[in-house]
């Protein structure tokens, strides 16, 4: 008696919404950032100009680095809330140590307490098992709190001490170097994403935990070191900025977290983990500094900038999830 083989069931071919779905997520972004560069080089003479946007550079340069590496977080599915008051306890840290030792210890230690924070971060998330969102926001009051602790409240300022200004104002080819620090970072951690072992356990942390670890992925060292490499791109970023301004105040980064946060959905990184990309982030952010700043230029009632900004983060995160229904 002979068995009958069954037919192979054939491979049903992706359909051309999969397609286009997964072209909106990579490149979504590109299309609204050209229009709106076009639409302000166009309408506003200042704009199209080296001076105006060296200084939109040199203004996101604080934001670009933290996002960049806040982009490494929620793509291995977790989030951080605590980077702006790690930005402040960082620029404040080292505000006060350079008006009384030399600018590099300053320096250093401004971005070794963004380290720790991170370090700490990412150890109560995974051994705790304490919510992200909790734990970082939890972590915010508290380095919020100790920041002010160092300060008194009161605004450090570094008039008297230029040579910590070197860092971020020294210029190089008439640019920067804030802006070289910023553009070295969001490659680095770009690479670090998209072309290292690491980056591809990141992606699979986020993607599906439980799969990646029956894969042999270390979920939980995986997303401690994202959550490292976020605090101390925080510390270096409140450094950059005290730096910048030759100040440093408790509360500069107060909202910091929430415009980090959009620039990352706005460029396309999901917010429930396990797609994103750095150099839509590097997008996302300038995507938005690129609205204020078209606010600015055309006289237009910044009461309004708040609105567009809200309205732009909710379509961002509703393509999300319809990407995902639609993938699904």
């Amino acid at each position: 008696m002979s068995v009958t083989e069954a037919p192979p069931v054939p491979e049903r071919p992706a359909s051309n919404a999969s397609t286009v779905v997964d072209h909106l997520r990579t490149t979504g972004i590109l299309l609204p950032f050209a229009a709106l560069f076009l639409t302000l080089s166009v309408t506003s003479s200042s704009f199209l100009t080296k001076v105006n946007l060296l200084n939109i550079l040199d203004q996101q340069a604080a934001t670009l680095v933290i996002a960049a590496a806040g982009t490494l977080v929620l793509v291995a599915g977790g989030i951080d809330l605590s980077v702006g008051a790690v930005y402040s306890l960082a620029g404040v840290t080292a505000a006060e140590v350079a008006q009384r030792t030399s600018p590099v210890l300053a320096i250093v230690l401004g971005i070794g307490v963004g380290l720790a924070v991170g370090l700490v971060n990412g150890l109560v998330v995974t051994r705790l098992r304490i919510n992200a969102l909790i734990a970082t926001l939890a972590m915010s009051f508290v380095v919020s709190g100790l920041g002010t602790l160092v300060t008194h409240g009161n605004l450090v300022v570094l008039f008297e001490h230029p040579e910590f200004g070197d860092l971020a104002r020294t210029q190089i080819i008439t640019v920067k170097t804030s802006i070289w620090i910023a553009v070295a970072m969001v490659a680095v951690i770009g690479v670090l994403l998209a072309r290292t072992t690491a980056g591809r356990y990141m992606y699979a942390a986020g993607g599906n935990a439980e799969a990646a670890r029956l894969a042999g992925v270390r979920v939980d060292a995986v997303r401690v070191l994202t959550f490292v490499v976020s605090g101390g791109a925080a510390g270096l970023a409140g450094v950059i900025d005290a730096s910048r301004v030759l100040s440093a105040q408790a509360s500069s980064g107060d909202t910091l977290a929430f415009t980090v946060l959009a620039g990352i959905v706005v460029g396309g990184t999901s917010i429930l983990g396990g797609e994103g990309a750095v150099w839509r982030t590097f997008l996302g952010v300038l995507f938005i500094a690129l609205i204020g700043n078209g606010y600015d230029l055309l006289g237009l009632d910044p009461l309004y900038e708040q609105i567009t900004l809200g309205v732009i983060l909710l379509l961002a995160v509703a393509v999300d999830a319809w990407a995902r229904q639609r993938r699904a």
